[in-house]
């Protein structure tokens, strides 16, 4: 009677990585995505937005002072160079005496328009709070229960609720504004009132947040891309082809 062998089997040898012509290539083709993938978006989003400021600012500006009218050619970015040195101008004229009367002047009459009133107040409100740096608005990151209870939410933290609405909240605990960005878009979501014992602050900076937001969670804070990534990929696509190579290679003949 031979005795029970319970020794384990041994495992599977781990697949040897495929260096054929098909995954030199693979490796190749994620090398050039990702070396110029963010290069040649980036650069998009650059020339979208030039083009977009020197269609609207182009057709003020009289043909005289037109670089073309000069040039065999269209020089991009003059709308753009057109609409800095404008806004600094107004901002300049505005902080004088008689600039800020004459915006006193035009508020006031926008506000006798029932209709454009409440536009321009609203938008001169969050265009205060975002470019002149006295506002807190959306400098925090938080967590909320949302949109079920053990399922959490990336929010940003606005401000709190002015006298009447927090009156009418139900409850004596102080309410915090909040924004919940929606992915991948997060230019779009949800905006409501919450219980500040409800939310979860985050040492997370709104950039941080908003690329966690963007990627769905692929891309993590703190988890910076390597820049020698590409180079890893290039060494393994390099590899590859060696290995290929050597065992495509013949070998030498035995002599008798």
């Amino acid at each position: 009677m031979t005795a029970r062998d319970d020794t384990p089997a041994p495992l599977d040898p781990a697949p040897e990585p495929h260096t054929g012509l098909m995954g030199r290539f693979r490796n190749y083709f994620l090398t050039g995505l990702i070396v110029t993938g963010p290069i040649a978006i980036t650069l998009y989003l650059v020339w979208w937005f030039v083009t977009w400021v020197d269609g609207v600012v182009r057709p003020f500006v009289p043909l005289a002072y037109r670089p073309e009218t000069y040039l065999p050619y269209v020089i991009p970015g003059w709308g753009l160079i057109v609409a800095f040195f404008t806004l600094t101008l107004v901002g300049f004229l505005a902080a004088n005496l008689i600039g800020r009367t004459l915006v006193d002047i035009g508020e006031t009459f926008l506000g006798r328009i029932p209709a454009v009133r409440a536009i321009y107040r609203g938008l001169k409100q969050v265009f205060e709070t975002l470019f002149s740096g006295k506002g807190s608005s959306f400098r925090k990151v938080g967590l909320v229960e949302f949109p079920s209870p053990g399922m959490w939410s990336i929010v940003l933290i606005s401000q709190s609720p002015n006298e009447e609405v927090a009156r009418s909240l139900p409850g004596q605990e102080e309410h915090v504004s909040v924004f919940l960005p929606c992915s991948p878009n997060p230019t779009t979501g949800f905006f409501f009132y919450v219980p500040k014992s409800k939310i979860v602050e985050v040492e997370m900076s709104t950039e941080d947040a908003a690329t966690l937001i963007m990627s769905a969670g692929v891309v993590q804070p703190g988890s910076a891309p390597d820049p020698k990534k590409a180079a890893a990929l290039a060494g393994m696509a390099n590899a590859a082809r060696i290995a290929n190579a050597s065992t495509l290679q013949p070998e030498p003949a035995k002599a008798e």
